[in-house]
């Protein structure tokens, strides 16, 4: 179980296993796809890659 902010409703939800769709591993992280409990289709990119953010000034 996870809470996230859906885009479509705009709230924060707990989300549990029986909304989870499907989930892929990338090289941006593990995107978790779900359907919120407002019926909309929701995908979520966690993990240590997904986190990683450049601070180099471009």
């Amino acid at each position: 179980m996870f809470d996230n902010t859906c885009t479509a409703c705009g709230k924060r939800q707990l989300i549990f296993p029986s909304q989870i769709t499907g989930m892929t591993n990338h090289s941006r992280g593990i995107t978790v796809t779900y359907v919120c409990w407002c019926g909309a289709d929701q995908a979520w990119t966690t993990g240590l890659a997904a986190r990683h953010r450049d601070l180099t000034a471009a």
